[in-house]
């Protein structure tokens, strides 16, 4: 269990972040990629996917050296994740590349017995890493690159829909019931009861964020248990895993029933909005033009299933009682479809 202790000062301090985080994304998946025996049911088939494309693209030398520094359990080095990376993959890559060779020595040797025997870590190349090497540097920095390029970023548009759709209900959440309500929102792995944020966690841990605040970043390859840096001099941050669908449906209306009432695309958008999205998010999404998904919302909207309203330069769409009704194939209870 990891426990996180909060002051006045650090709720007054949380975040979500925008977007996935790229090197996040980088080890988690990872990590995903090298347990096939113990991976998500959820990833087979980018697993699949993803080791097709190392074995073609000659890549193995790259993804055994960050295998042995990115074991799927135990300890991770924090280097490998920049708080840099916020600002994008380039920055935080350039954030790696200027880690101190005294860092580099700390977290190195913590590194152990996470790593499986099938992927020893090349001790030679390990030591050098640790001694700032800057040929083995480049190695690293080339690696995280080639393996982020080949296998992460082919499914970047579905996992960014996947946080955008966690940043809505964040932010449905912080709207409803404020700071509180917002870190009560992450059951069932995460419980708020304040001052402690408790956190389902591999070793039992306690955080106090001493005024810091406190980094919320969704992630699509993250499963079941947040993560965060171990060291606890560093940036507070707790990567969460977003919510994935694995079933056909993510309503209780099956899709071919309202593909035949309302037609393939139109009930592709109204699944779409099970959370709020503006035309931008939506056609993302969907996968079409945002001229395409404004269409389809007016047709939806002039039937009372879809609600739209103008922030500032963005529209943002939403279901009506009557459209979730229509999407999860029941009227609540006491509940007038107006």
């Amino acid at each position: 269990m990891l426990r996180l202790h909060f002051t006045a000062e650090d709720l007054a301090r949380v975040q979500v972040a925008t977007e996935l985080d790229p090197l996040w994304e980088t080890v988690l998946g990872l990590q995903q990629l090298h347990c096939p025996g113990r991976g998500a049911p959820v990833f087979r088939t980018w697993r699949r996917r993803a080791l097709d494309v190392v074995a073609q693209r000659q890549l193995t030398r790259s993804v055994w050296l960050l295998a042995a520094l990115t074991p799927n359990r135990g300890y991770t080095p924090d280097f490998l994740t920049p708080a840099a990376a916020a600002a994008g993959f380039d920055c935080g890559l350039d954030a790696i590349r200027a880690t101190r060779p005294g860092r580099l020595r700390r977290e190195l040797r913590q590194l152990g017995g996470g790593v499986t025997a099938r992927r020893t870590p090349p001790r030679p190349w390990l030591r050098d890493l640790a001694g700032g090497d800057h040929d083995r540097m480049a190695d690293l920095a080339a690696a995280v690159r080639t393996v982020h390029h080949a296998v992460i970023a082919p499914d970047w548009t579905d996992a960014q829909t996947l946080a955008e759709g966690d940043r809505a209900l964040r932010a449905r959440a912080l709207r409803d019931g404020g700071v509180h309500g917002l870190l009560s929102s992450f059951g069932p792995g995460m419980r708020w009861e304040p001052p402690v944020l408790h956190a389902d966690y591999p070793l039992d841990r306690d955080l106090r964020l001493a005024g810091r605040g406190l980094r919320l970043v969704p992630s699509y390859f993250c499963w079941r248990t947040p993560v965060s840096l171990a060291d606890p001099e560093l940036p507070p941050v707790l990567v969460y895993p977003v919510g994935h669908d694995t079933s056909d449906s993510v309503t209780g209306t099956t899709p071919q029933a309202l593909h035949a009432i309302l037609g393939r695309t139109r009930a592709r958008t109204l699944a779409a909005l099970h959370d709020t999205a503006t035309t931008g998010e939506l056609a993302r999404r969907l996968r079409v033009s945002p001229a395409s998904a404004s269409q389809h919302v007016h047709a939806l909207a002039a039937a009372n299933l879809v609600h739209s309203r103008r922030i500032g330069n963005h529209v943002l769409h939403s279901l009506t009682p009557l459209g979730a009704a229509l999407l999860h194939g029941r009227i609540p209870a006491g509940k007038a479809l107006t």
